[in-house]
C-alpha cells in the first residue's frame, strides 16, 4: 500500500486532516465488506455501505471501540472529536459528528503511521459492532 509523507511527526498535522485522511480509507475498507457480502447490486451496496460510514454509526461503533484503545490511539481520538472541522451533519446530531470525526482521524492516523495490523483490527471490529446490530 502507498503511505503518502505527510509529516515526519504526526503530532503536527491538524486533526482535520487525519479525519479527512481517515474517512477515505475507511470508505475503501466499508466497500470491500460490503462488495463481499452483496457483490453485484449497486443499490444494495450503496444503502448497505451508509450503514457502515455514517456518522451515526461510526459514533456508535466508537463508543464501544474507546475501551479498546491504548493511550496514543485515544489522544489522536479525542483530536478528532475536539476539533473545529468547519462543517455539520445533516444526519447526526453534533456529539454524533463530532465522535466520528474522531474515528476518522483515529483511522487516519494508523493509516498514516503504517500501523496496518491495528488499522484492521480497529475496522474490523468496527463491522463486528455494526453487525451485531443487524
Amino acid at each position: 500500500m502507498i503511505i503518502p509523507f505527510i509529516a515526519s511527526d504526526l503530532r503536527e498535522v491538524s486533526p482535520v486532516v487525519l479525519a479527512y485522511i481517515g474517512d477515505s480509507v475507511y470508505e475503501l475498507y466499508a466497500r470491500c465488506h460490503v462488495a463481499s457480502r452483496v457483490a453485484g447490486n449497486n443499490n444494495k451496496m450503496h444503502k448497505m455501505n451508509i450503514r457502515y460510514v455514517s456518522a451515526v454509526s461510526q459514533a456508535k461503533a466508537m463508543r464501544v471501540l474507546l475501551d479498546e484503545l491504548d493511550e496514543e490511539e485515544e489522544r489522536y481520538f479525542r483530536r478528532g472529536r475536539n476539533s473545529n472541522p468547519h462543517t455539520t451533519s445533516k444526519n447526526a446530531n453534533p456529539g454524533d459528528y463530532m465522535y466520528a470525526t474522531g474515528f476518522e482521524a483515529l483511522i487516519g492516523f494508523l493509516f498514516l503511521d503504517n500501523r496496518t495490523a491495528r488499522l484492521e483490527y480497529i475496522i474490523n471490529r468496527t463491522f463486528e459492532i455494526l453487525d451485531s446490530e443487524e
